[in-house]
């Protein structure tokens, strides 16, 4: 018979209000994968070489950053709980930063902007772990119910991908739109693009500070450590290491993250430069948004700036790249957020692991099948980038429920709970798969295809990004497969601890009430 907490269950209300600050996460975690290794080399001015210490900078910071945070959000007592205030009060410091991460000092030294860079990106990623890490581990003593996790985890992810929906599909347009206006009708240029993201990113970040006070302000920890003996931290970490689940999903990851940061940046370089602007302008006016050269239209498209100006024949300064990448990130977004739904019930009928290994299976094959694709075959781009999307959407909630099972294990076998500490760890092996994935796809691109963040469309360069974005990207799926296959939680053992958990955290309340 299933046990009193392993049934508790979550309103309708506490679910969407915790999915609010993973979604305004993703303002910033996108915009990342998706724009800024790209920001960096396109507007901000920097070379490959810089941009690449940029991004991987941050993640030695990280090394020390993350495990801090997750001891001190472990150890942290208020009347709030241990993980929500961390919420609350990295929120206005997000809403700065984030700012002045995408704003471009204008009349700077090249050595005061990567500087610049530096220190911007730094307390960026800082911030992020301030207030995500300590969200994550939120979501692990929110509830105990196995199923209550995944559907928790489902309302998270479709709000994830809500947002990954606006930044994918808006962030470029709306920069262009605002680079337009600062312009005052004059060819967009360099400054104006500057003015563009900043702008935007302004915008982004006044919605994460709503969504981040929601969040605080609709949920509750409810999961209390049965032992509160206190532990060092130097303890929870050696018993971390011995814990082979928390070792398999550390490299899982790693990995995983590494190709959501390589992928953003293959991908982007992959419709810019490798597609044929021709045909993404036949298959943009298929869709109704393309308008002759000098022609004034009005209306939503228009002002979201999803209107490609100019004629077929002369498509070299035009829109269409931006325009049809925005809108196959759109779909594909799209896809995943009505899929994800699947998740619970394929989880509950064939376990986590078995769907997790599944999709990631199937989305390495379709990830090699874009290398095949010739430059104007924009519907098999399309089509690739929706079965993808079908295959790796069931597994994106599931991944992060493992991570509390994870915690889990490590209380049920220690008989301690440092639910901080896994998620920091594991924070960390994501902004590491972040930084890795950015700046490895810059090495291969300078090492093995002569990248020159002058001549982009030079034909070496377009090889390098028809190969990153399906051999490469295939691969690494590839790997996360193979470590999904030897993680040793199985549906039955999460079942099992689940249960004996509660029946621990019964039997140590009852013990607590008569004491009393």
């Amino acid at each position: 018979m299933a046990e009193k907490h392993f049934q508790q269950k979550l309103s309708f209300l506490e679910k969407a209000g915790y999915s609010a600050a993973d979604s305004a996460a993703n303002f910033v975690f996108m915009t990342m994968i998706l724009f800024q290794t790209n920001f960096y080399t396109d507007v901000f001015g920097l070379t490959a070489g810089a941009a690449a210490a940029i991004l991987l900078w941050p993640r030695l910071w990280d090394a020390v950053a993350d495990p801090i945070v997750g001891i001190l959000a472990d150890r942290t007592q208020t009347r709030w709980g241990k993980f929500r205030p961390w919420i609350l009060f990295t929120a206005v410091p997000w809403f700065v930063v984030m700012i002045l991460a995408y704003t471009t000092p204008h009349g700077w030294s090249v050595g005061a902007m990567i500087l610049y860079a530096v220190i911007t990106n730094t307390l960026l990623m800082t911030i992020y772990s301030m207030n995500n890490m300590p969200y994550a581990a939120l979501g692990g003593v929110m509830t105990g119910d196995v199923v209550e996790r995944a559907k928790l985890n489902s309302f998270r992810f479709i709000a994830v991908n809500a947002a990954q929906f606006i930044v994918g599909g808006f962030t470029l347009p709306l920069v262009a739109k605002l680079a337009g206006k600062h312009a005052a009708g004059a060819p967009v240029g360099l400054v104006d693009k500057q003015y563009g993201w900043q702008m935007t990113m302004t915008i982004w970040a006044a919605l994460c500070l709503v969504l981040f006070l929601i969040t605080f302000l609709t949920t509750k920890e409810r999961i209390k450590p049965i032992n509160r003996e206190k532990s060092s931290p130097k303890q929870d970490f050696f018993n971390l290491l011995k814990n082979n689940p928390w070792k398999v999903m550390f490299f899982m990851t790693l990995c995983h993250f590494c190709i959501l940061s390589f992928r953003g940046g293959a991908l982007y370089n992959y419709y810019h430069h490798y597609a044929d602007k021709a045909a993404l302008y036949d298959w943009v006016r298929q869709l109704g948004l393309v308008a002759p050269a000098g022609a004034r239209t009005s209306g939503l498209m228009e002002t979201l700036g999803y209107i490609v100006h100019g004629d077929r024949a002369d498509l070299a300064n035009s829109n269409v790249a931006d325009v049809a990448n925005s809108l196959i990130n759109m779909l594909g977004t799209g896809v995943t957020i009505i899929v994800i739904l699947l998740s619970p019930p394929l989880a509950k009928k064939f376990g986590k692991k078995a769907v997790a290994v599944a999709g990631f299976g199937l989305a390495c094959v379709g990830s090699l099948a874009f290398y095949f694709l010739s430059p104007a075959n924009i519907w098999g781009m399309v089509v690739l980038t929706v079965l993808i999307a079908v295959a790796y959407a069931p597994t994106i909630p599931l991944i992060w429920a493992i991570y509390a099972d994870v915690a889990d294990y490590s209380e049920w076998k220690t008989g301690r709970r440092f639910t901080g500490m896994v998620f920091a760890t594991i924070g960390f092996g994501l902004k590491a798969g972040l930084a890795l994935g950015s700046a490895s796809f810059l090495w291969i691109m300078v090492g093995w295809f002569g990248y020159d963040t002058h001549l982009p469309d030079a034909a070496r360069a377009v090889q390098g990004y028809r190969a990153c974005s399906g051999i490469v990207v295939g691969a690494l799926f590839g790997l996360c497969t193979l470590l999904l296959a030897v993680y040793p939680l199985t549906k039955k053992l999460t079942i099992q601890m689940a249960d004996e958990l509660a029946a621990r955290r019964r039997q140590a309340a009852e013990t607590a009430s008569e004491a009393s």
